[in-house]
């Protein structure tokens, strides 16, 4: 069994360490107790799996807060604090994230055309800066099941509001799957693994692998 030659990763049609960026915006506790569309401890797991698994790839990542400095809301959950760590947060006012200078400058920084967006809630963090983002040449990538809404209705409108704009939809296990790739692949591996186990994935499946 061989494994075809790597293929150019800035230029693969698919996802993959080199050409993806994480977009993480608003998982802060009043956005995350307000999530109507799945279970809140899923949607936490979920998008601490999502950051884990971006810093494991080394994908870039911009961080945004709404409303921290004015002091109209708290700062992140400490699930994700800690694993972002040491990762600029960028805090503004605008509900759409993609209206605020800093924040739009930390994307076009990253050099990324394939945004791996993440956002509370689906219906207006995500949906608002996922449509300025198509508008604006890069391709938007949506992993539904961190993202969450103030009701089913509200989610799913907004997942097909992206959707029909050009944005494609992923889950975090295909996100993971996509930046893997190859078992051959062996330094990520051991994350990958432990990221599927993390995220509900079943620990009965065995994989085999050198830690070495």
């Amino acid at each position: 069994m061989t494994s075809e030659t790597i293929r150019d990763p800035r230029q693969d049609h698919l996802l993959t360490p080199q050409n993806s960026a994480l977009i993480v915006i608003d998982y802060q506790p009043v956005q995350v107790n307000s999530i109507a569309s799945m279970d809140r401890q899923l949607l936490i797991n979920n998008i601490v799996g999502v950051s884990k698994a971006a810093i494991a790839y080394g994908l870039p990542i911009v961080h945004s807060t709404v409303n921290v400095k004015t002091g109209l809301n708290k700062p992140p959950i400490p699930q994700l604090r800690k694993v972002l760590e040491g990762i600029p947060t960028y805090d503004r006012t605008t509900i759409n994230s993609w209206e605020d200078v800093q924040f739009q400058a930390a994307v076009k920084a990253t050099g990324r055309k394939k945004l791996i967006m993440t956002a509370l809630w689906t219906e207006a963090c995500l949906t608002f800066p996922a449509l300025d983002a198509l508008r604006d040449g890069y391709e938007v990538y949506v992993v539904v099941d961190a993202v969450g809404g103030t009701s089913s209705a509200a989610h799913e409108a907004a997942l097909r509001r992206i959707e029909q704009a050009g944005g494609k939809m992923i889950s975090v296990v295909q996100m993971f799957c996509e930046l893997q790739r190859d078992w051959a692949r062996h330094d990520t591996v051991p994350a990958f693994i432990d990221l599927f186990v993390e995220t509900g994935g079943t620990a009965g499946i065995q994989f085999s692998y050198d830690k070495a």
